[in-house]
């Protein structure tokens, strides 16, 4: 008796171990594969790695206009940097939900397109059971040409809209969002700031229609054409930055066109491809399905709010401190961004196959998806580090003359270069909750952390300077891995050998209006918070007012 009660307990231990996810297994489970070019590495492999150069042609293309750019003055400069940080700041903030959402809804669809299919193949076998009259009208009704797929439909009139709301905004908004930026109208950065914004603004449609796109494809698992279209673009805008800057004598205004009739061919050339696979435009309005884009889209615009709020922060600190200190600050900022979105490569790879493998039910798939990119993510993390503290300092003069720069920018550098591992488990980590549709544990644990972040830059960069800002942007991204980490703890096994995401549906499903209008507003209040430091006397009662109006409305 006693036997048996010692094996029961025991069984009940075991079960509830293998319930309980080890938050470091993930990491090493299989670890001596990472590389293996088995099934599953080489799918990540033929999914990345085009993601990847996609993904890092256009920030190559953001660095050769910096170079050139910087060829014309340290002031071209640090206006280039301020106005690429306002257009990140408005187009992300949409462009990313829009992007993230597209990607594991059309994986779903295409996954539940496969699986029609496959049913269909087997009803057509049994030829005893349909004459062949019947089986001719099913094949006729069921399969055709082109896939109608209501997510990608939905995308593109999203993105055609989203883009044309940013292109007003940023044109007739230019210069009190450059104020606020601390680009005021006695600036030498001022002229040609707006400048270069307002032009960049024209193209902003093209960007939100070819990220929507690019959404679609790798929603298909299909990396190779938007490489194709975007490799075209960069290629156009490299070609047309001298003869505009300086043959025909445009200076900043030369880039910014040069770049806007860059990222129309792109769009043209993925709507052009997208055009053969899928049906663009669905024969009703009806047939458009916007309810899971703005359900998902309201948490991940809360996400993305917040840490790209981070970023532009940090960017209009750097221009507080001046000239120089802004136009380093550009140069690593966008190196930091080039090097870190080779993770997102890997993000990416897994987004898709875990949306895919979850909808087909093939959980283990799901499971070894995540640990192995993760992996990846660990090794392409040490890697960058390496490579750019062992290259920078030798090619800073790539990007500028001026000796007041390449000072401060040699101080930016080891930062740049030891936050890469941070960078990429951020980012795979992201990849692995945005493929099981946890966008709610996205936004909230992203708000959270750059709550904490905005504090950080707020009280190290006005005594620290130009390093209080990278510290800032450090801790940001230490949080962001943590909060990756954390959220690993919380999984469970629901069988033995079948890994899921605990409660993604519920907790989705669980997130009212109010919290997720709750979340934004957080991001709101630090902006009247920051808005008020700088306008002390102006706005003394301001947060507080707002505040006690959000307590009276809940």
């Amino acid at each position: 008796m006693a036997f048996e009660l010692c094996s029961e307990e025991v069984n009940l231990m075991q079960t509830q171990s293998e319930k309980r996810w080890n938050p470091l297994r993930i990491f090493f489970e299989d670890a001596w594969s990472v590389l293996k070019p088995d099934d599953l590495g080489r799918e990540i492999t033929q999914i990345a790695f085009p993601a990847a150069l996609a993904l890092t042609a256009d920030p190559l293309a953001s660095l050769i206009d910096t170079a050139f750019i910087g060829r014309i003055g340290s002031v071209e400069l640090a206006a280039v940097g301020v106005s690429i940080a306002i257009f990140n700041q408005v187009t992300k903030v949409f462009n990313f939900p829009l992007v993230s959402v597209t990607t594991s809804l059309v994986a779903e669809e295409d996954a539940t397109t496969e699986i029609m299919d496959k049913e269909l193949d087997m009803e057509e076998s049994t030829k005893d059971i349909l004459d062949s009259d019947e089986k001719d009208l099913l094949i006729s009704s069921t399969r055709i040409e082109k896939k109608l797929l209501p997510s990608v439909s939905s995308a593109l009139v999203l993105g055609g809209a989203i883009g044309i709301i940013e292109a007003f905004i940023l044109i007739l908004g230019a210069g009190p969002i450059l104020s606020i930026m601390g680009v005021n109208s006695d600036s030498l950065m001022r002229f040609p700031a707006g400048q270069y914004l307002k032009l960049r603004a024209v193209g902003a449609p093209a960007v939100v229609i070819s990220l929507a796109t690019q959404g679609v494809f790798r929603g298909f698992k299909d990396t190779m054409t938007p490489l194709y279209a975007t490799v075209a673009g960069d290629i156009s805008n490299i070609i047309l930055d001298p003869v505009l800057i300086f043959l025909l004598r445009l200076g900043v205004s030369g880039a910014a066109v040069a770049h806007v009739l860059s990222q129309y061919l792109i769009a043209y050339i993925l709507l052009w491809k997208l055009h053969k696979r899928v049906v663009l435009l669905p024969p009703k309005i009806s047939d458009l399905q916007f309810g899971r884009f703005f359900k998902s889209g309201f948490l991940l615009l809360a996400r993305v709010t917040a840490v790209t709020f981070c970023l532009t922060l940090a960017a209009s600190m750097a221009a507080r401190q001046g000239k120089d200190p802004m136009a380093a600050f550009q140069i690593c900022m966008q190196i930091w961004m080039a090097t870190s979105l080779l993770a997102d490569a890997l993000a990416l790879a897994g987004q898709a196959i875990l949306a895919n493998a979850f909808a087909k039910g093939d959980f283990e798939k799901a499971k070894n998806t995540a640990s192995r990119t993760l992996q990846m993510g660990m090794v392409l993390g040490v890697f960058l580090a390496v490579v750019l503290g062992g290259s920078l300092n030798m090619l800073s003069k790539v990007f500028t003359n001026d000796v007041n720069v390449l000072k401060i920018m040699h101080i930016g550098i080891p930062f740049v270069a030891a936050t890469q591992p941070l960078n990429t488990m951020a980012f795979v980590f992201d990849g692995v909750n945005f493929g099981a549709s946890d966008f709610a544990y996205a936004a909230y644990s992203m708000v959270f952390v750059s709550i904490f972040t905005i504090l950080c830059l707020l009280i190290l960069a006005p005594y620290w300077g130009f390093v209080g800002i990278w510290i800032g942007l450090t801790i940001l991204m230490i949080l962001r891995m943590v909060a990756g980490i954390w959220r690993n703890c919380n999984r469970t096994l629901e069988f033995p050998s079948k890994w899921r995401i605990l409660e993604t549906e519920k907790l989705n499903d669980s997130i009212s209006s109010s919290r997720i209008f709750h979340c934004i507003w957080l991001v709101a209040k630090l902006i009247l918070v920051l808005f008020h430091l700088s306008n002390p006397t102006q706005n003394e009662n301001l947060v507080i007012d707002a505040d006690y109006a959000w307590r009276e409305d809940n």
